[in-house]
């Protein structure tokens, strides 16, 4: 019996909105474009599509957007009145979307990680697990969450790459630099252009010092990562971490201003980029002019109350360099003291923030002694600050320059041993030597 013509353009309708969907998901995994609007344009022409809401719901929960909760509240509303089933995958969905409403991000991780165990091809609860566990700094489980789906995943299935992609960063911050190379060369193979990717090539050569093949790298595949990619400023900062590995600092600057600063309109991510280039600038002594005053600004037209605590900090530094007491003052009234000793927090940015604001500001007065006094209280969490370990590097960074600065002699020959050791190849590891000397 043929179909009735009303059920073939209803489900021709379907099978479009669900190609728009796919689309705005591979969009979401690759870093390309502007998936949440893509998104947007499918919910609404039919407000009732259950994986529209379920991927817009994890959009938003993944970029820990918290200007789009009232998004998030309708699309979690939506798919509890359309799945009354409580095991019903969606349901599930926002189920663990409304744990990161309810501000507890551990409970939204954990829930998204038992989608997974009974849907390990649930690529979306994937990626935001991953994103979660990332913030959270949960490193071991940036690998090993992906380990336990990986053995569903084969080339056959739609979105391999970006699962070895997210595969690759776990190993890379797991200090498995090798095996992270690899897995993220075979993304590549994949999907050439694919710019997270990209990424982990690059975080696997900064680790390792290897500053002009990183250059050559990030330069070779420009064309893939430059322009409409969620990642662009960020791949920039990483050529310009290794310009100042190559002690060129001139070139980093370049960067900065012309990949990093013009980015309008200025996304937090971006000017914690922005920050964290400068401050290692500013820990060379190198001259950046007025910079951070213009930096400064643009973080002072933040949002910073609710802000993840890593873009609090990054803030602070841009406060602090440009010399805005009365916003430094702001920042500190709106973090509460927490006692470092002995932290095992499963959110550490909570334990961290306090004593690092205050060691910036210290390190920028120029109390090199108090900024030391400081790093020392948060130096055996400092791996958990809810950034890389390229991004938590500017913390060791930090306290290596203040105890030379302060003329904690013993201290600062133990930091630059311990830097050289994790990355022999560097250059500028080797001009900390000479400081030394």
């Amino acid at each position: 019996m043929r179909p009735h013509a009303a059920e073939t353009v209803t489900a021709e309708a379907d099978m479009d909105l669900l190609s728009r969907c796919e689309h705005a998901l591979d969009l979401l995994l690759t870093n390309r474009g502007n998936p949440s609007a893509e998104i947007d344009r499918v919910l609404a022409d039919d407000p009732q599509f259950v994986s529209g809401h379920c991927l817009r719901a994890a959009m938003i929960v993944r970029a820990d957007d918290d200007a789009a909760r009232s998004k998030l509240v309708a699309s979690v509303t939506a798919i509890e009145a359309l799945c009354q089933d409580a095991d019903d995958p969606a349901r599930r969905h926002a189920l663990a979307a409304r744990a990161w409403l309810d501000g507890d991000q551990a409970l939204a991780v954990e829930r998204y990680g038992a989608i997974l165990i009974d849907w390990p091809r649930d690529i979306l609860a994937l990626a935001v697990a991953h994103a979660l566990d990332f913030r959270l700094g949960q490193r071991r489980m940036l690998r090993d969450r992906i380990s336990q789906v990986l053995p569903e995943w084969n080339v056959a299935v739609l979105g391999y790459a970006s699962v070895l992609a997210m595969y690759a960063f776990g190993l890379e911050e797991n200090g498995q630099y090798r095996r992270a190379e690899r897995t993220a060369r075979r993304a590549l193979a994949l999907d050439p252009r694919h710019p997270g990717a990209i990424h982990v090539i690059a975080h696997v050569m900064e680790m390792q010092g290897r500053a002009r093949e990183g250059l050559a790298f990030l330069a070779a595949t420009e064309s893939a990562w430059r322009e409409a990619t969620g990642i662009s400023v960020h791949l920039a900062w990483h050529r310009a971490l290794f310009h100042l590995d190559a002690d060129d600092p001139d070139s980093a600057l370049a960067v900065y201003d012309t990949q990093i600063a013009n980015t309008r309109p200025p996304a937090m991510s971006a000017l914690a980029d922005a920050s964290a280039l400068l401050w290692r600038l500013q820990l060379r002594n190198i001259h950046v002019g007025g910079r951070w005053r213009l930096l400064a600004d643009s973080w002072e037209g933040q949002t910073l109350a609710g802000a993840r605590l890593f873009y609090v900090v990054h803030a602070m530094m841009a406060f602090a360099a440009a010399g805005r007491a009365a916003s430094a003052a702001r920042v500190f009234e709106a973090l509460s003291p927490v006692d470092t000793r002995g932290i095992s927090s499963s959110y550490p940015e909570d334990a961290l923030a306090p004593p690092l604001c205050k060691a910036l500001l210290a390190f920028a007065c120029g109390d090199y002694a108090a900024s030391v006094d400081w790093l020392i209280r948060v130096r055996n969490i400092a791996h958990r600050c809810g950034g890389s370990l390229a991004q938590c590097d500017l913390i060791h960074l930090t306290f290596t320059e203040a105890a030379l600065r302060a003329r904690r002699a013993n201290l600062a020959r133990a930091l630059v041993a311990e830097r050289t050791a994790q990355k022999p190849a560097s250059r500028f590891n080797r001009l900390l030597q000479r400081r030394l000397g």
